[in-house]
């Protein structure tokens, strides 16, 4: 048996977390740039990777380096809207409350650093104490409560911190400035990250919701107030890092002047081949050798599949090389293709081959599919709520290759039936053309496709035919 595969078909998670990232995390430049060229906003596809660089981040064991992980995953907003600065208009009325938030983390974080003073780091404990683990939203509600504060007390430079009494309590809104002299007082030049991360929790449910709105505003109040400490500490030896990790679609909705002043900051996660063969490269050959550097693309490929093409089209007759294959099915992310060698090492395994062949690649293609198909409901349910009849629609054209008016005519069926609401049939197509569920044929050239994966500044065209993501193919039973 080859334990390679048996590795990968054990081991190979889709969500970073379960995954043993020392292992298995690729260096990307990406990373690099959050370290050393203090790159903060972090925008990418669901799938694209973003978790395991978030993982990294919080998991590094380097000498005067401190982490903590704000994770939004089934939170509260509601909680969070009602804790707006009223002295600024829409959509800054949350820059108070993420700075509140950051630095609190970090002097939670420096009561870790054995470089900050004895007498700061207790005080500080005092209002941070080390075994107090609470959820993210009980600890946002304790802090923001009139119980809990900081205030700088005596005289001569010396520091007090102290809890007050009910009697004279401070507004936290007021608390953020104290925290902000503290750091700039007494931290010292350790790297401090607090990394935001799954935040499209509550855009799950802002579709057609009044909340919506509040939403985005919390979301650019978020970019704002980090933009903001950067501005703070840039001419200071202070690293106070906040990190926040978004997705593309989410991030798009976010309107606002300052936007483009974000670019010096941000990173976008995009994956082509090449970059996808190095990191499949690399997690093979951590499980071929977890001591040996990582191998060719090609020499790592041949250790778990058999030295063969895989033939496709109508009569099978055309052959590609078996990464292809797996390519047109995915869209380029590396969740796509863990998933997809995942299965095909426990496919191999359960068949006791050595090495992974066409049947087992072209068995695992329809579970793939189904897979596929759930992670592009999943991610486009927010913004398309009837994203199930639209892909039953295209199921009942019965083609992967049709025109717009082909799809205008199914579409008004169910619109005549009430079986849809959305009348507006464009907003429909540019949106699934902005998930790569749909794509265009080019008019001269059958055999090219655009998808907006492959080509991040096209936009739909309906003067060409549409086409269905290949990886779909089998769920829609094409």
């Amino acid at each position: 048996m080859n334990e390679t595969l048996e590795k990968i078909a054990n081991n190979w998670k889709l969500e970073a977390k379960l995954e043993d990232n020392n292992k298995y995390f690729y260096y990307s430049s990406e990373v690099d740039n959050i370290i050393k060229k203090d790159k903060c906003y972090i925008i990418g596809r669901k799938g694209s990777g973003k978790s395991a660089i978030c993982e990294y981040l919080i998991k590094r064991k380097e000498h005067n380096v401190f982490s903590t992980k704000l994770s939004f995953k089934n939170f509260p907003f509601n909680e969070l809207y009602g804790l707006d600065n009223q002295k600024y208009t829409a959509p800054n009325q949350y820059i108070t409350l993420w700075k509140y938030l950051i630095y609190s983390n970090v002097c939670r974080l420096m009561t870790a650093n054995e470089n900050i003073d004895q007498q700061i780091r207790t005080e500080l404990s005092k209002l941070y104490p080390k075994n107090d683990v609470k959820s993210l939203a009980r600890t946002i509600s304790n802090w923001t409560s009139a119980e809990f504060g900081a205030t700088v007390l005596g005289n001569g430079g010396s520091l007090k911190l102290s809890k007050e009494n009910n009697a004279n309590p401070i507004p936290w809104i007021d608390k953020v400035n104290i925290l902000e002299d503290i750091i700039l007082n007494y931290c010292d030049d350790s790297e401090y990250y607090i990394v935001f991360d799954e935040l499209d929790e509550d855009y799950r449910q802002i579709s057609n919701e009044p909340d919506s709105q509040q939403y985005v505003f919390l979301l650019t109040s978020l970019f704002k107030a980090v933009q903001d400490i950067k501005s703070t500490f840039l001419d200071t030896h202070k690293k106070v890092k906040p990190v926040v990790f978004l997705r593309d679609d989410i991030y798009s909705l976010i309107k606002d002047s300052d936007k483009n002043k974000w670019r010096d900051y941000k990173i976008d996660v995009e994956w082509n081949e090449k970059k996808l063969k190095d990191l499949l490269a690399f997690r093979i050959s951590k499980d071929f050798n977890e001591n040996i550097l990582p191998l060719p693309f090609q020499s790592a490929w041949d250790k778990i599949f058999h030295r063969e093409t895989i033939g496709f089209g109508n009569k099978q007759e055309k052959k590609i090389h078996s990464f292809e294959f797996i390519a047109r099915s995915t869209q380029l992310r590396p969740r796509d293709f863990i998933q997809y060698i995942q299965g095909c090492s426990e496919e191999t395994n359960n068949k006791r081959f050595n090495f992974i062949r066409e049947g087992n690649i072209k068995f695992v293609d329809r579970a793939f599919s189904n897979y596929l198909r759930d992670e592009i409901v999943d991610e486009v349910f927010p913004v398309l709520p009837e994203i199930e009849e639209y892909i039953q629609i295209f199921a009942n054209i019965r083609k992967w290759n049709f025109t717009l008016q082909e799809f205008t005519n199914e579409y008004n069926k169910y619109l005549k039936a009430g079986t849809i609401k959305e009348k507006n049939i464009d907003y429909v197509l540019d949106t699934l053309y902005n998930f790569s569920v749909i794509g265009n044929q080019n008019k001269h050239k059958k055999e090219i496709f655009y998808f907006k994966y492959m080509h991040t500044n096209m936009t739909f065209n309906r003067t060409e035919n549409i086409v269905i993501h290949r990886g779909l193919f089998k769920a829609l039973q094409l």
